[in-house]
């Protein structure tokens, strides 16, 4: 639902949208539950997606690695796209199992904390779950690797007009 505008009023939280999504909405409604409202952000084309995965091929061809190992190691140096979470030490093992189940991106590392029986673990998210600036650094690490072995890539102006794209198909 796109919102027009908000106010507070006397402890209100007052949206304004179209009103047959307001109703949308409201029919959906239930009290007692928890909602969230987050902002809608551009998601990946499908050809910066594509793009992706035919340099990482390329790449791994030329380094002998598994393109999805190079994925792996892309999504964790790119920054942005992780979060920590504390666990309870008898949960760690099954937490990172459902978590990487999601994808190949959805990856997990643990770290000590100082919190009582819990271990922190370093959540990290699948570009499928990218805006446009974090799917810009993925393809610009992946692009200078390429380039600094020489393989070749596609023109800049080309990868620049595929993540424009990102948000509009």
């Amino acid at each position: 639902m796109q919102i027009d505008d908000a106010k507070l009023d006397n402890g209100w939280l007052c949206l304004r949208t179209q009103p047959s999504e307001a109703l949308k909405w409201l029919m959906k409604f239930r009290a007692g539950r928890n909602y969230e409202i987050t902002e809608k952000r551009k998601h990946r084309s499908k050809d910066a997606n594509a793009l992706c995965w035919v340099l990482l091929d390329k790449l791994s061809a030329e380094l002998g690695v598994p393109k999805e190992e190079l994925y792996g190691r892309y999504i964790k140096q790119i920054g942005g796209v992780s979060s920590i979470v504390a666990v309870q030490n008898k949960a760690v093992d099954k937490f990172r199992k459902e978590w990487e189940d999601r994808g190949l991106g959805w990856q997990t590392e643990t770290i000590p904390i100082k919190t009582e029986g819990c271990t922190g673990v370093i959540v990290y998210y699948g570009s499928s779950t990218y805006d446009t600036k974090q799917m810009a650094r993925l393809i610009d690490a992946i692009v200078q690797d390429c380039q600094a072995i020489g393989i070749e890539t596609r023109p800049q102006e080309e990868i620049d007009s595929l993540l424009e794209e990102w948000g509009k198909t």
